[in-house]
């Protein structure tokens, strides 16, 4: 048999969170907690908080690269491809059609009708998920208490790495100190010869840069793009700012929104070396910290860095979903979707993330017009 039968679960899941994934990381991981914690019990709570804790220390797109370490849990080597080219290809093909359609006409469609619900939805889904999350993070008094600081330091908009970090390192050396120890222990890439032009050369490259150094949402990706392409006269700045509303209202990973870019530089093959360039970091970074993590688990030590890293992490997308939530739940046609999709997601775990999104979407249409 060519493809596993645990293989094809992994592409089943993955490409149906890749068509559905509107909302951006929060949701996406929200997303993925209800399909393998929750219905498919790949895993427990505690294991997928420490995937989310750890592709939280890494660059790169937080909710791809969790896609590509679920898929590694389930079906080693083999299952970490499929899970993220899965994820990841809806959102490149969608954006790819976009990228077309603006190229030739100029403006992108009215879709506004139809994502006018989703948010509200998506906020539902997200705080369902992060729940049973925080309660299984929230471990002891010291946890809680850096929680409710982490949460304090991401409204002051503290960059969140150094809130992961800074909160992993004091809880690390809390424990150390309770312990009464007084010692505390502890690119270079290949060229790719198929590059046939220099701009596509410069464009595979600069999108590897950015995949191997960023931290942060896709709105810090824009802001490397806007000095590495706008600035240096590759892209107008209004192509970046429909970029962001095509990576914005397509599902998926709002890094799918640099195959537009890399198709407005340069066609179709200026699209390819962008997507390539932008997702290939975290497939590897992803592969490497797989390795790594169960032996940071079993460590008492490292062990503590990571439950503080798991707090901050779930502190993080509770800020997100307020800011969210500020931004979508906006007047009474929101707040009706917001409260359905709250009491569904809440009584009814069963009912799967798909028909909420999907309900969400039919109702803002119905109310939008209003």
């Amino acid at each position: 048999m060519l493809i596993s039968k645990t293989n094809k679960e992994i592409f089943k899941l993955f490409l149906k969170l890749g068509v559905i994934g509107f909302g951006g990381p929060a949701a996406h991981i929200a997303m993925m907690r209800d399909e393998v914690v929750s219905k498919k019990q790949w895993m427990n709570d505690q294991q997928f908080l420490d995937m989310v804790g750890a592709t939280s220390l890494i660059p790169g797109p937080n909710s791809t690269e969790m896609a590509i370490h679920l898929g590694y849990s389930k079906g080693k080597w083999k299952g970490l491809i499929i899970a993220g080219l899965c994820f990841i290809l809806p959102a490149v093909f969608l954006t790819l059609c976009f990228a077309w359609l603006y190229k030739k006409y100029g403006a992108l469609p009215e879709v506004q009708p139809f994502i006018y619900g989703i948010k509200p939805a998506i906020i539902a889904i997200i705080l369902s998920a992060i729940y049973p999350l925080a309660k299984k993070s929230l471990k002891n008094k010291a946890l809680i208490i850096i929680g409710i600081i982490s949460l304090a330091l991401a409204f002051f908009n503290i960059n969140e790495i150094i809130i992961l970090f800074g909160t992993g390192t004091a809880f690390y050396l809390f424990n150390k100190i309770k312990e009464q120890k007084s010692n505390i222990n502890s690119f270079n890439f290949l060229a790719v010869p198929f590059l046939t032009s220099s701009l596509n050369t410069k464009l595979f490259l600069t999108f590897l840069k950015i995949g191997s150094i960023l931290y942060g949402s896709g709105y810090v990706l824009f802001a490397f793009l806007d000095t590495e392409l706008v600035k240096k006269g590759l892209l107008p700045r209004q192509t970046l700012i429909d970029a962001i509303a095509v990576g914005q209202f397509t599902p998926g990973p709002v890094f799918s929104s640099v195959t537009f870019i890399g198709y407005q530089i340069n066609s179709w093959s200026g699209a390819f070396y962008a997507t390539i360039g932008i997702f290939l970091p975290s497939f590897i970074l992803v592969g490497l910290l797989a390795y790594f993590i169960d032996k940071v688990r079993k460590s008492k030590e490292l062990s503590w860095f990571l439950d503080a890293v798991n707090v901050a992490s779930v502190a993080l997308i509770i800020h997100i979903s307020y800011v969210m939530a500020l931004q979508s739940i906006t007047n009474w046609k929101t707040i009706i979707i917001a409260i359905i999709s709250l009491y569904i997601t809440f009584n009814y775990s069963k009912i799967n993330s798909f028909w909420i999104v999907l309900f969400g979407s039919f109702l803002g249409y119905m109310l939008h017009f209003l």
